[in-house]
């Protein structure tokens, strides 16, 4: 009877550990469960998805896929249809963070070739800029990254960025946030890029003050 009882388990968890894995393929959201701390999964020789604890690696058991299965389909009214919200949040972070990554930005290293001066002397100037909230400064695999789109063609932070970063980096705001802020169209300026409309003298007061805005709401609720 055990053993019965055993089969009946292994064929539910094959069922249902099948039926998570080909839904989350198909939202593109399976490369981002471990970043959400849950359960992952890969597909052996047959294309058939072994689920693991995080952590641990042990095979999951029925009731820890049925438990997955509820904590996914938690969201919206129809937890039939519904979406993950938490890992769509996180896959879209992840692609938001590639685009950025894909645009200029300069090491320690690059930028100090860029300005002609020491590594250490640029360090430390980075360094300092950054503690005053007039500089970016976001770490990518454990490097610390200096966006170029707050940076003039010598190297310098653009003067005119200054009442824009401060009030957003003295909030504390999320770096990748700020720079996706700071580099895409804005609802709070009708769909100006921030970091080019504070460029124009008749826009920057309104850039701003719309950076002020953004930090008294991220003050309020940072995450």
């Amino acid at each position: 009877m055990t053993s019965v009882d055993g089969g009946q388990d292994d064929a539910q968890v094959g069922e249902l550990g099948e039926r998570l894995a080909s839904w989350l393929e198909e939202l593109d959201l399976a490369t981002h469960l471990a970043a959400a701390g849950l359960p992952t999964f890969e597909r052996d020789a047959q294309g058939r998805a072994a689920w693991r604890e995080p952590g641990t690696g042990a095979p999951l058991t029925l009731d820890r896929l049925e438990e997955l299965d509820r904590v996914l389909h938690s969201e919206g009214s129809d937890p039939q249809h519904a979406v993950p919200v938490p890992l769509v949040l996180i896959a879209r972070q992840a692609r938001l963070r590639g685009e950025l990554l894909a645009s200029s930005w300069f090491t320690y290293e690059t930028l100090a070739e860029l300005r002609g001066a020491s590594l250490e002397a640029t360090r430390f100037a980075v360094h300092k800029a950054a503690q005053s909230h007039r500089l970016l400064v976001v770490t990518a695999d454990e490097r610390a990254l200096v966006p170029a789109f707050q940076l003039t063609a010598a190297g310098e932070p653009r003067p005119e960025l200054v009442a824009v970063l401060e009030p957003l980096l003295a909030a504390r705001m999320d770096p990748w946030r700020a720079w996706s802020w700071l580099t895409q169209p804005a609802g709070l300026l009708g769909g100006q890029v921030p970091e080019r409309a504070a460029a124009d003298p008749a826009s920057v007061d309104l850039v701003a003050h719309a950076a002020v805005r953004l930090a008294e709401r991220v003050t309020a609720d940072p995450r």
